[in-house]
């Protein structure tokens, strides 16, 4: 069995897919965090890996690694791009195809020997959402493809030649088309606006090209503002850089041919400088503009409901899928009032990148009290799963076209099927974020689904999850092998199928009775009342665990060490001084 180390800044959604797909393949990974050389070796001696990947680096890898044993690089760019900010520099000059590339480490940054090069048409998104989606899909398929080759072990890799601009054939070999270039690393003054120069269009370029980081600096009332979470408005016009209008948390700016919404700000110098709603940090300066109530063109959307025959489709693209209380209790009420339509079938789209991710740690951290909010923000995405899971008059649907963790995922599973598209990483599990205990029913709905044994597992497992394994543990119904466009219409389709199928008005009876049954067994408010007791002292209890863990999640206060579940050799290595000492 080949054995691979992931050398990573992070294990983050890219690491976890290909962490997912290799052990599918049936190779054994061991991730080390990437905090110094020291570390770095060490991990290296420990597990005497077959190959090395590095799926997201911030630095270089010490020669001493890679002259010994194979490092492979993942670089999100096209053949021959280099630097830093390769998406950056993608999306701000409009690149219809890009790609990514997967190399050699030596001496100079990016410029190893190339092994594979997989190419994708790119979306107009931010660089976020390109990262979560098109780069890992190509990523995926080219990291495969490179560990494929290097067990073949006669594979030569090709070496970076700027002269070759063109595709050609030699003995044995296809020589990949060399379309990239160095680029230095992306300044704010590269990303600057100028409100009365820039489009519309390319106003909105620069700020996805640092959504979600660094985001693009501006002045916003004479003080200095990174700006995210960008959209286009369809009506609204003003003086251009003038703040012309607020809806929900953001607020709409004007350009020289129209305007922009901008759903959140970071305020460095702030009290909570992190990522936060606009009209939150801006509270006092935007009272006298003017509140627009969102519809399909014009104001910030981040909850809509469309109904096509007897289905009705409720989206909900929350900003990197964190669910705080306002935006539970909106969602709620949008939720039964889609109940109370002339429907079958009620489908959850949630987001392009992510499902849900539970409650919202930001705006927990920036609560005059943590505790309470959090209090108040599990009670509020409860309130919601108890409001699917008593629903009588419909079937429901999940479908998961991006992402889901922690509580997002035990929402979805409230309903009655939970439809995810290939690839989805799902992280069912509370304990990395200080021990939480977890609500949202989950202690019904697991092993109601699941079994218990299984339900046991997942918790327990504190890893990552892919489509496959969901499926296998009852954690979801069916993965769709669609992306995108493509998932949404095969979506479309089957819930259709199932509001249209004669037998529909028996599979309802017999999950209401079902329900019943199980409420007469336990009721759901035992369950609830569980779950918070143990939620309450993770709040209000004397171990800080959560507050410290949520606290550096949000600052983003790097690991000082990789966690156990996924260093499979320092786990051994653990296991080894243990029996050791206990020899002693």
């Amino acid at each position: 069995m080949l054995r691979i180390l992931f050398l990573t800044h992070a294990f983050n959604s890219l690491t976890q897919r290909l962490y997912i797909e290799l052990q599918q393949q049936g190779y054994e990974v061991s991730v080390e965090f990437d905090i110094n050389d020291i570390v770095a070796i060490d991990a290296v001696n420990l597990y005497q890996p077959d190959l090395i990947i590095a799926p997201f680096l911030k630095r270089a890898i010490p020669e001493s690694i890679w002259n010994k044993t194979t490092c492979l690089i993942v670089h999100p760019g096209i053949a021959g791009d280099r630097g830093p900010s390769a998406l950056d520099w993608a999306i701000l000059n409009n690149e219809i195809l890009w790609g990514v590339t997967v190399l050699q480490a030596n001496k100079e940054m990016d410029a190893g020997d190339i092994w594979t090069s997989q190419e994708f048409m790119t979306r107009h998104t931010s660089k976020a959402s390109l990262y979560r989606n098109e780069v890992t899909e190509a990523a995926t398929i080219a990291v495969l493809k490179a560990v494929k080759l290097f067990e073949k072990g006669n594979f030569i890799p090709q070496p970076l030649d700027y002269n070759n601009t063109e595709s050609r054939t030699i003995p044995r070999k296809k020589l990949i088309k060399i379309k990239g270039r160095l680029q230095s690393l992306m300044t704010q003054n590269d990303r600057k606006i100028h409100w009365y120069e820039d489009s519309t269009e390319t106003v909105l370029r620069k700020i996805r090209s640092a959504d979600g980081f660094p985001g693009v600096l501006d002045d916003i009332f004479g003080r200095e503002y990174y700006l995210y979470d960008a959209h286009e408005e369809q009506q609204l016009t003003g003086e251009p850089g003038e703040l012309i209008a607020r809806c929900g948390g953001a607020i709409c700016q004007a350009t020289i041919d129209g305007a922009i919404w901008i759903g959140h700000l970071r305020d460095k110098q702030a009290e909570h400088p992190f990522k936060l709603p606009a009209t939150r940090l801006l509270v006092q300066a935007i009272q006298q503009l003017p509140e627009i109530e969102p519809d399909q063109a014009t104001g910030y959307r981040d909850i809509w409901y469309e109904q096509e025959g007897e289905v009705g489709y409720l989206h909900f693209p929350f900003y990197n899928g964190a669910m705080g209380t306002d935006q539970c209790q909106r969602l709620h009420r949008a939720y039964v009032e889609a109940r109370q339509q002339n429907t079958k079938v009620i489908v959850l789209m949630g987001g392009t990148d992510f499902w849900s991710n539970g409650m919202h740690l930001n705006l927990i951290e920036a609560a005059e009290s943590a505790a309470d909010e959090s209090w108040n923000n599990i009670n509020a995405i409860n309130d919601l799963a108890l409001e699917i899971i008593n629903t009588n008059s419909h079937l429901t649907v999940a479908a998961l076209q991006g992402n889901a963790g922690a509580g997002g995922v035990f929402l979805a599973r409230a309903v009655d099927e939970i439809w995810a598209s290939q690839g989805v990483i799902l992280n069912p599990h509370y304990k990395d974020m200080g021990n939480l205990y977890g609500s949202e029913y989950w202690t019904y709905l697991l092993p109601r689904y699941a079994g218990q044994e299984n339900a046991e597992r997942i918790i327990q497992a504190r890893l990552p999850m892919g489509t496959q394994d969901a499926l296998s543990l009852g954690l979801i119904n069916e993965v769709i092998e669609k992306k995108g466009t493509a998932f949404i219409q095969d979506v479309k389709k089957r819930a259709a199928d199932m509001a249209d199928v004669p037998a529909y008005s028996s599979r309802l009876e017999y999950k209401n009775k079902r329900r019943e049954v199980d409420e007469q067994h336990k009721p759901l408010a035992d369950y609830r009342k569980l779950e918070l007791d143990k939620m309450h002292m993770n709040f209000f209890g004397f171990d800080p665990s959560y507050h410290i863990a949520r606290y550096n999640f949000v600052y983003k206060v790097a690991k000082s060490r990789t966690p156990l579940t996924i260093a499979l050799h320092r786990r051994t290595s653990s296991l080894l001084e243990k029996k050791t000492r206990r020899a002693v």
